[in-house]
């Protein structure tokens, strides 16, 4: 578990993922966090689901990788906990996209992505350890492809960068070029909607202004 450094305080939340770009986003936002990761099969889950929608199929995943993790803590530990999970994909035509499998996926990707639009949704699931409390919700952003030509998207290939990220892309790294503008939340594209993950603590009775001066361990 990788800590952000903050003075101690009754309150603590723990992000339930792996992806340094959402921790960034909390501590750019001035939320003190810890991260712990789920380990949840993302694939093993989508299959146990059945048919859903993309927003529902990402909230449902986001609600296993925070499920998981609370089971991870102590929880007789008297601070109050909040457990935040999310995941995103990327729906192009109705098809929904995560990580893709290797190179020659991620090459495929951007062959069907340039010039076109797509909708990076992203689930969030917050729990109250304490209280076994949860809300949850899905943001989605549109996202106006580039044109790159195929010496740029193999150069990209070769970074190995759309092999760590939904999509095959990223907003805030090198394929922020082949991006020609969103339309709704960008924080949500970058993988954690800072203003939906705002009105969901607030839900749960936690004002976002209060976790600025506020801890987790």
């Amino acid at each position: 578990m990788t800590t952000s450094p903050s003075p101690a305080a009754d309150l603590r939340l723990v992000l339930a993922s792996a992806s340094s770009a959402r921790s960034r986003l909390l501590s750019e936002a001035g939320i003190p966090h810890s991260t712990l990761v789920s380990g949840v099969d993302e694939q093993e889950v989508t299959e146990s689901l059945g048919a859903l929608s993309v927003p529902d199929l990402t909230v449902a995943l986001a609600q296993a990788k925070a499920r998981r993790v609370a089971g991870y803590l102590d929880q007789s530990d008297p601070r109050r906990t909040y457990v935040i999970g999310c995941d995103s994909l990327l729906e192009i035509d109705g098809e929904a996209f995560g990580r893709p499998a290797d190179l020659p996926d991620a090459a495929r990707r951007w062959q069907r992505l340039r010039g076109r639009t797509g909708i990076l949704h992203t689930g969030h699931a917050v729990i109250d350890l304490r209280a076994d409390v949860w809300v949850h919700g899905a943001a989605s952003t549109t996202v106006r492809f580039g044109n790159p030509d195929d010496d740029e998207v193999l150069a990209y290939l070769a970074s190995g960068e759309p092999l760590d990220v939904a999509g095959a892309f990223t907003l805030n790294g090198l394929s922020a070029p082949f991006i020609d503008g969103v339309d709704g939340d960008p924080s949500n594209v970058i993988g954690l909607s800072i203003p939906l993950l705002r009105r969901l603590l607030r839900e749960l009775g936690v004002r976002w202004t209060d976790l600025w001066t506020r801890a987790a361990p």
